[in-house]
């Protein structure tokens, strides 16, 4: 197939399909280059084509590191399809931001979305996930808050030094500039959408688009009311891995998406007859949470690696900047060490020297009781008005209790998250208006989150685990919180296991029922 470089033409009309994706002209300059979408067939979108600056960002050592960081973190020890990871996911996300990008362009070509502002979004998308540490959120939300206590890091933070990362040692600056991106803006804009504050009512402060163009920001990560492509790719993703059963549809919200301009800011908002659907949406999240992501045995698992991440913390040395060592905690104040920690560090523990330092046999011998399916011992829940005052570890006579607070919600803490989307109708498309309390419907829920505490125990004797339920009913009592689950199959597993166990022989604690 021959292509010649000339002014004569359209360069909209110079697109042709062939046996590897899509050929189309970028105009840089006087030249024009020719580029090919790339193909990659998804198990959740099928064939999506990317655009070959989002295959040299996917070419790289800092993006295929997601490749080594599971999606859901120890839920994968719970749920055995849960095997995903964050490199699939965010290709999704840009693939989608594409989408979404596209379809508003089409439908509303007053809104001037050019393509580069399109492609802007889909790196957002697709860089959005890379300072995420091993085993996903585990690391920013558990371990990271107490290996360094008052330290505000998070993954968003780090995906933007990261991003920088990727773009420096790549040299993708000049590869940027040939498909037609500008750096002083685009780059900005690009680092605004990872990680931006909510900016309602507040004067516009973004850098990378002016104010008429604020509904680009909502796309990757909307603040506003919380429904964008993240979302939309890591539920149907998820749901698909865990076989768990989705009813919220994206592609309706694809279709029925325009921009509205409310109180002098410009929004995405969706047709009022999908008021369902996006309750739909919101109630999947929830049902994810409860029977996922804090599934009380993916909670005691998380905890286990995190104890096992403490103690083998400075143990663990990952080479960065100038040869410099860092720590499991520390590697995140140098993406060149930051690079090299992924989900790989469990089997570093894991297959540590028999004459190893004793905190890190013990992080092992942690990790070998996940592995023999040994693990903490749940006691029970409780639900308290505010967990916020009960402590992290109490003692229950004289075993250590571990509290792990259980937070639920449908992405907005105790509101609706109907209540902050934008509709508009049939009848006038470019008047948006929120759904007043008297016109949602009475089935609706009126509570939208909960705050559950359970408690774990530690110990590994072979004591009688009922003498530990008991005792935490006591202190329950004592404290006068609301008993509101307590788990009894330990004490099952604990009379099953008298019960057949012969006379004169003594079971380890391996050898034990186990539940999952």
């Amino acid at each position: 197939m021959e292509w010649t470089r000339g002014g004569t033409g359209d360069p909209l009309l110079a697109l042709r399909r062939t046996g590897v994706g899509l050929l189309f002209w970028v105009i840089t300059g006087l030249d024009f280059v020719v580029c090919v979408l790339q193909v990659f067939n998804d198990p959740i979108h099928g064939h999506m084509e990317l655009h070959p600056l989002l295959v040299k960002i996917i070419d790289t050592p800092q993006f295929q590191r997601l490749r080594s960081i599971r999606q859901l973190g120890g839920t994968y020890f719970v749920y055995p399809g849960a095997s995903h990871n964050r490199f699939e996911h965010s290709i999704g996300v840009a693939h989608l931001a594409g989408q979404l990008g596209q379809a508003l362009k089409t439908k509303q070509p007053g809104l001037n979305i050019t393509d580069r502002d399109i492609l802007c979004v889909q790196i957002a998308g697709l860089c959005h996930d890379l300072g995420h540490g091993p085993f996903s959120h585990l690391y920013d939300g558990m371990f990271i808050p107490k290996a360094r206590p008052g330290n505000k890091w998070k993954h968003e933070t780090a995906s933007l030094a990261m991003f920088d990362h990727l773009v420096k040692c790549n040299k993708l600056e000049d590869v940027m500039k040939q498909y037609g991106l500008n750096l002083s803006e685009d780059l900005d804009f690009i680092k605004e959408m990872i990680d931006r504050d909510n900016d309602k009512d507040q004067e516009w402060l973004h850098k990378g688009r002016p104010k008429d163009k604020s509904f680009l920001y909502e796309i990757v990560s909307n603040k506003t009311n919380g429904i964008d492509v993240d979302k939309f790719d890591y539920f149907a993703r998820d749901c698909y891995h865990l076989g768990v059963q989705i009813n919220f549809d994206y592609h309706r919200f694809l279709k029925f998406a325009r921009v509205c301009e409310v109180d002098g800011w410009k929004h995405i908002c969706v047709r009022d007859k999908e008021e369902d659907n996006m309750t739909e949406m919101f109630h999947t999240r929830l049902c994810l949470h409860r029977r996922a992501y804090q599934h009380k045995v993916t909670k005691i698992i998380e905890t286990m690696i995190t104890d096992a991440f403490l103690k083998a913390d400075k143990h663990i040395k990952i080479e960065g900047t100038g040869k410099k060592t860092f720590r499991l905690s520390t590697a995140i104040d140098d993406m060149e060490a930051y690079t090299k920690l992924t989900d790989a560090v469990f089997e570093k523990i894991l297959n540590c020297a028999f004459d190893a330092p004793q905190e890190l046999r013990d992080a092992r011998d942690i990790l070998r009781r996940i592995i023999n399916r040994d693990l903490y011992r749940f006691l029970g829940e409780t639900r308290f008005e505010d967990p916020t005052e009960v402590c992290t570890n109490v003692f229950v006579g004289l075993y250590c209790i571990t509290l792990s607070t259980i937070k639920m919600d449908y992405g907005m803490k105790r509101e609706d998250p109907i209540d902050h989307l934008y509709f508009y109708t049939k009848h006038d498309t470019t008047r948006a208006f929120n759904r007043k309390r008297c016109q949602v419907s009475r089935i609706r829920p009126m509570c939208f989150s909960e705050q559950l505490v359970g408690f774990v125990c530690k110990k590994t004797d072979d004591r009688n685990p009922q003498a530990d339920v008991d005792n935490f009913q006591q202190w329950c009592r004592a404290k006068d919180f609301p008993e509101y689950q307590v788990i009894f199959i330990s004490s099952l597993v604990y009379r099953c296991n008298n019960f057949l166990k012969p006379k004169g022989v003594s079971y380890k604690s391996s050898q034990k029922l186990q539940y999952y």
